[in-house]
């Protein structure tokens, strides 16, 4: 077995590629080709956070024209898995073989995987081709990720939180209401060719701008540990999904899956202590910083996807809001989290501070979900938007501040496995989050009607009650409708409540973080850091 690429000291003990980093850009300034390049960034950005919204609000018509009503969840879940399992195996890739063709690579196969999707015949096809899309957009958001880790010094990154929340408030937002003007206008499947002319000017300005270093490592592909985690993460994300749909949480196919994964994963760790060029190297969570922000990103995913689960649904089942403009009911919480993001992006790179953010964002985190867990049948809109904005904010503070503490702890030649693996345990966090807190939501709605209605009219409601859709609401007895809206509103305090409960290890956790220069900054200029960030002068890569 070959060795990978030839390396060079970097300064402070450790060793990067050889020619990996190209002549620095001027401190504090970035070149103006390299904005153009984060231009393109953001544009492959919002195309992997853009698709499911959109493709969220086409469902109900694509089930209308394909057939295959019990195959539905399928078409999201092949996209969820094909995305998690290739995470981790796009960011290795990058690392071994230069970031810029395997980014490339990940946006063509999404493109392609966009335009099969759209000429689906059955809903056999657009599972399958909706797996492909999901293989591309697993690189889609690591290589994001990456390049910027490769272009930007840590100490320069915060200027641009601001831009990367704003992508994300723009998907969440602008998602669900281009999806039903497409959906309505132009039919669904132009849901899917809209990624096209998107995909298009990402891959043509990345192509153009982008000039990385090329690497060729000469070492094998740890096919071996990649195909065991893939199957541990594969059973983890299909337990979250049928878990208490599907299958009963006791049910021998999720005990199943449960042991699957844990074996798959139990060996995927032996496997990666003996291989030449592990997919997943386990010596980056030696790192003390890397392993908290990892675990508190997943706190965070878990926090965020099961809150924006329910909170639409119950702006528009208890406060009666139109479902059409679901994204616009989220918007004090992005607004919030955007503007804060830029607050901090601004002052990390002034004052190399950051430790605080993640702190202050935990303790903001429990305060959001706590008061959240107050709304009842009686809380205004107005009230309920307060609340989302507090939510909002410790999003905001943690949400970059994260990934940065993440790529600031490893070496420059794992930056790719880094942000893959702390995008992985944010998007695993997220699926238990939405299993767990929906199991939660779903049995306390069962056990308020069954309350308020008897038992045999209770259960017959509330079998598919915490599903119902808003729109059928006007159509029921107002007894019926009021014991459905406390239902709803008792399923929401018990989901935010618990979420509160785990931001609280998040917060706890926060306090552990160790204050490590960021590379690029005074600091790490001087000295090396004990704890294994970087204290090399950073290299902004020349995107000419």
């Amino acid at each position: 077995m070959g060795k990978s690429q030839s390396a060079t000291p970097t300064g402070d003990g450790r060793t990067a590629a050889a020619g990996a980093q190209p002549p620095a850009a001027p401190e504090g300034k970035q070149p103006a080709s390299v904005r153009l390049v984060l231009f393109a960034l953001m544009i492959a950005m919002l195309l992997a956070m853009l698709d499911n919204m959109i493709v969220g609000t086409a469902m109900p018509t694509i089930v209308g024209d394909l057939g295959g009503l019990e195959h539905l969840s399928w078409v999201v879940t092949a996209y969820t898995l094909a995305t998690a399992a290739s995470t981790p195996i796009w960011g290795k890739l990058g690392d071994m073989y230069g970031r810029k063709g395997v980014f490339l690579t990940s946006i063509v196969l999404f493109l392609i995987g966009s335009a099969l999707s759209g000429m689906a015949q059955d809903m056999g096809q657009l599972i399958g081709f909706r797996a492909v899309q999901g293989l591309g957009a697993g690189g889609l958001m690591v290589g994001v990720m990456a390049i910027i880790g490769d272009l930007i010094p840590p100490r320069e990154r915060g200027k641009y939180q601001g831009m990367m929340a704003g992508v994300m408030a723009v998907a969440m937002i602008g998602g669900p209401l281009v999806g039903g003007t497409i959906t309505d206008h132009l039919g669904w499947r132009w849901s899917f060719y809209i990624n096209l002319p998107l995909g298009a000017v990402a891959l043509i300005m990345v192509t153009a701008v982008l000039h990385l270093p090329k690497k060729r490592s000469q070492a094998r592909i740890d096919y071996v540990g990649s195909a065991l985690l893939t199957l541990g993460i594969t059973s983890l994300v299909l337990i979250t999904t049928w878990g208490g749909t599907e299958y009963d949480w006791l049910s021998p196919q999720i005990i199943g899956l449960g042991i699957l994964g844990v074996v798959a994963l139990i060996a995927f760790i032996l496997v990666e202590r003996k291989v030449a060029e592990p997919v997943l190297p386990l010596h980056i969570f030696r790192n003390g910083n890397f392993s908290l922000v990892t675990v508190i990103g997943f706190l965070v995913g878990f926090v965020m996807f099961g809150s924006m689960t329910f909170l639409p649904l119950f702006q528009q089942t208890v406060q009666g809001a139109s479902a059409t403009n679901s994204g616009l009911l989220l918007l004090p919480m992005l607004l919030a989290m955007m503007a804060v993001s830029l607050f901090a992006g601004r002052v990390t790179t002034q004052t190399g501070k950051y430790k605080v953010f993640v702190v202050v964002g935990s303790g903001l985190l429990t305060a959001g979900m706590a008061v959240l867990s107050l709304m009842d049948t009686e809380t205004t809109r107005f009230t309920s938007g307060v609340y989302m904005a507090v939510l909002g904010a410790g999003m905001g503070f943690l949400m970059q501040t994260t990934m940065l503490i993440a790529q600031n702890s490893v070496e420059l030649k794992d930056m790719g496995v880094g942000s893959s693996s702390a995008t992985l345990f944010r998007t695993i966090g997220g699926s238990f989050g939405v299993a767990i807190l929906g199991a939660i939501f779903t049995n306390h709605v069962q056990s308020t009607m069954a309350a308020r209605l008897g038992k045999a009219a209770g259960d017959k409601m509330a079998g598919g009650g915490a599903q119902m859709d808003p729109k059928r609401l006007p159509e029921l007895p107002p007894v019926i409708k009021d014991a459905y809206a406390h239902a709803v509103a008792n399923g929401a305090h018990q989901v935010f409540l618990w979420g509160a409960l785990v931001s609280i290890i998040g917060f706890a956790a926060a306090w552990f973080l160790k204050e490590v220069p960021l590379r690029g900054g005074p600091a790490a200029k001087s000295a090396a850091d004990p704890q294994g960030g970087s204290a090399e002068p950073e290299r902004v890569a020349a995107a000419v």
